[in-house]
């Protein structure tokens, strides 16, 4: 009987550390990073569908005057710039490299801002089909990067409350588990309210 009684025991003991480390977030903390992760690349795609739009954006508007070849030169290379800085799954925990694709990223966009205000001054190119087109793929793809981030930064603020409260964190520094960077989208100029009474 003694021999079913430490069976039995270690059984419940065993169970038990099992219960333990799964309402210490063992389990949940890679599920969160996973989720995040897995968010992570959907940024990354809705980014790289964003670049795959520039060249033809580039090819339309080069009908436009001689003066904006430099903005179409500036485009193209924030876009080889914004496609050369990479963040890996691994990286998500490195603000530096965060920051560096930020930043990239805003380039670009600043970038290609520039390059539809300034074919708006030319009707012949502005009233093309194709650019009318590619033109709203871009408006479309933006809002699709901004709702990719938006999950992305909920899925990463759900895995850092959970990296940093009890009992989770427990099992977080059991596995070494870092917090993960939320990504911040910064537009240049963007703490200054816009001037509107020159406009009125």
């Amino acid at each position: 009987m003694t021999l079913f009684n430490a069976r039995l025991g270690r059984n419940t003991l065993a169970m038990g550390m099992a219960l333990s480390l799964a309402a210490c977030g063992f389990n949940s903390v890679p599920t969160k990073q996973e989720a995040a992760k897995a968010k992570w690349a959907d940024v990354e795609a809705a980014f790289q569908e964003r670049a795959n739009l520039v060249p033809n954006l580039a090819a339309v508007a080069k009908g436009a005057a001689e003066q904006e070849k430099g903005i179409l030169v500036g485009v193209t290379e924030a876009r080889a710039k914004a496609t050369s800085v990479q963040v890996t799954a691994n990286d998500l925990n490195d603000p530096q490299k965060m920051a560096q694709f930020q930043q990239a990223q805003a380039n670009l966009g600043a970038n290609i801002g520039r390059l539809l205000a300034s074919v708006e001054a030319y009707p012949e190119v502005k009233s093309n089909q194709n650019y009318q087109m590619l033109q709203s793929q871009l408006e479309g793809q933006e809002n699709r990067i901004r709702v990719a981030i938006r999950d992305y930064n909920g899925a990463v603020q759900d895995y850092n409350t959970d990296v940093r409260t009890f009992p989770s964190m427990i099992g977080a520094r059991l596995r070494g588990a870092q917090p993960m960077v939320l990504y911040k989208s910064v537009t240049p100029g963007a703490e200054k309210a816009p001037d509107l009474t020159g406009k009125l």
